[in-house]
């Protein structure tokens, strides 16, 4: 429910219309000005000031849009959503791209509506009741939510302040990045800066879902729809209902499901396998591909039309090799917090020449490749100083055109990857050393805790 009498606006040109979306509103517990056209609208915001704003796509004096515009420019704190015509989805990504906070298609949906303006409110809300820093604006996003995302180069606080900005609609974000750039992380700040936090914030690897389990997965299913449906099943959908669904790696999903999800996101309602009618859900859906979708469009293995309605705001995570002098600061940070996830661990320091080492690598495996390093040297370093052999960045770089090639080909993680190269090391230092623990541990230069450690993380007896 609805605390306190906020004010809102509704313009539409039928008056059968705007009566049901007056009284549907006011039982909200509501404040409803009604518009007829543009030029009521106009000099409604001129009077009076309001915290959310519904408005038709096609008036008598203009465009709805027109309008979203203004506000977008005028009032930026101001939550304006659209009604579309039903199946326009053209005009759906178009409002949203012009700054609409989000759409309801004809014939409206009330429980939808009810759904999106006390969303639209909690964000107003939010808004209003945190406290602004001393020299900064109302409605800024908060700095301790933003700062996990690290770094102060030009780019990351690009980053940062497009996220900031994301987090206030409820526009569909395509973020883009090479694998292990930090994608998730970005999608889940978008989700926690938003009137969603309270909600769920669900990923899910779209690659990683067998394709003939896809449907259930996503939407649902009912007992017995099939052979083995033995329950009702709940899908990921309905499980972030009120919160977000972020898919990554969208790239993967086969055409069949791409017809489906663009149906789900444009008519925010999912069918169960066996169910008789539609489930109406509330998700904000974020995406995520390392692939460029253009190039997948243009050769048909990615619709075009399902592609313009994830990408109606593209975030781009840059890639550790645009960071390099946030290096530095990403590796004490990640640092501090491998020791403390590894028990009786204390921090060690990076050397200087560590540190350049880790600022001239070649990373292809971003963010995620610079913790892996970091992990490993921790094990293998003596004492509380981490030097740059304990990086072991040789057996990297001689494996990097394999890396690469394997990455293209299947997409594995630079992180299993390199575990696979520590755990040959460490079974071949076993054979050469006959299977006694301390003369493999001397071989590779380590200590004999960390060589056990090694073993258990393994699993090598």
């Amino acid at each position: 429910m609805i605390q306190n009498t906020q004010r809102v606006l509704v313009i539409d040109d039928e008056p059968d219309i705007r009566e049901l979306l007056d009284l549907t509103l006011s039982r909200m517990g509501l404040d409803v000005t009604t518009a007829e056209d543009l030029t009521a609208a106009r000099q409604a915001l001129r009077d009076q000031s309001f915290s959310f704003c519904l408005t038709d796509m096609r008036l008598p004096d203009g465009n709805g849009l027109d309008l979203v515009e203004e506000i977008s420019s005028q009032f930026p704190n101001l939550p304006t959503a659209v009604i579309t015509a039903h199946g326009k989805i053209e005009d759906a990504v178009h409002a949203l791209k012009m700054g609409a906070f989000d759409f309801v298609s004809k014939p409206v949906d009330l429980a939808v509506l009810r759904k999106l303006v006390n969303t639209a409110l909690k964000l107003r809300s939010d808004e209003a009741s945190e406290p602004a820093p001393q020299g900064k604006e109302p409605g800024k996003a908060p700095d301790s939510i933003l700062d996990r995302l690290s770094g102060n180069s030009p780019a990351i606080k690009q980053c940062k302040a497009m996220i900031a900005k994301l987090a206030r609609s409820q526009a569909p974000v395509l973020v883009s990045g090479d694998s292990g750039a930090g994608k998730e992380l970005a999608a889940k700040l978008i989700h926690e800066l938003g009137p969603r936090a309270d909600g769920p914030f669900i990923p899910v690897n779209c690659g990683a879902i067998p394709t003939e389990l896809m449907e259930s997965e996503f939407f649902g299913h009912k007992k017995g729809s099939f052979t083995g449906a033995a329950t009702d099943k709940e899908g990921l959908f309905q499980a972030a209902d009120g919160g977000t669904l972020m898919l990554d790696e969208v790239a993967d999903l086969p055409l069949h499901m791409q017809v489906k999800l663009l149906r789900v996101i444009q008519e925010k309602a999912v069918m169960p396998i066996g169910a008789r009618q539609e489930v109406a859900v509330d998700v904000r859906v974020l995406s995520a591909t390392h692939k460029p979708l253009k190039p997948l469009v243009e050769s048909g293995k990615f619709r075009n039309d399902l592609y313009f309605r994830l990408n109606v705001i593209e975030l781009h995570m840059p890639s550790l090799s645009e960071l390099r002098e946030d290096i530095p600061s990403l590796a004490e940070r990640f640092l501090e917090e491998v020791a403390a996830q590894w028990e009786g661990q204390s921090t060690p320091r990076i050397s200087a020449a560590a540190m350049a080492a880790l600022q001239r690598h070649r990373y292809t495996g971003n963010v995620r490749e610079l913790i892996n390093i970091l992990q490993r040297a921790v094990t293998l370093c003596e004492g509380d100083v981490i030097e740059e052999d304990d990086l072991l960045l040789e057996q990297v770089d001689v494996h990097d055109s394999q890396t690469d090639a394997q990455s293209k080909s299947d997409d594995q993680s630079l992180d299993s990857y390199i575990e696979d190269i520590e755990k040959r090391m460490l079974e071949d230092a076993l054979q050469k050393a006959r299977y006694n623990k301390t003369r493999a541990a001397e071989q590779l230069g380590i200590s004999f805790r960390s060589f056990r450690y090694k073993l258990k993380k393994f699993g090598i007896d």
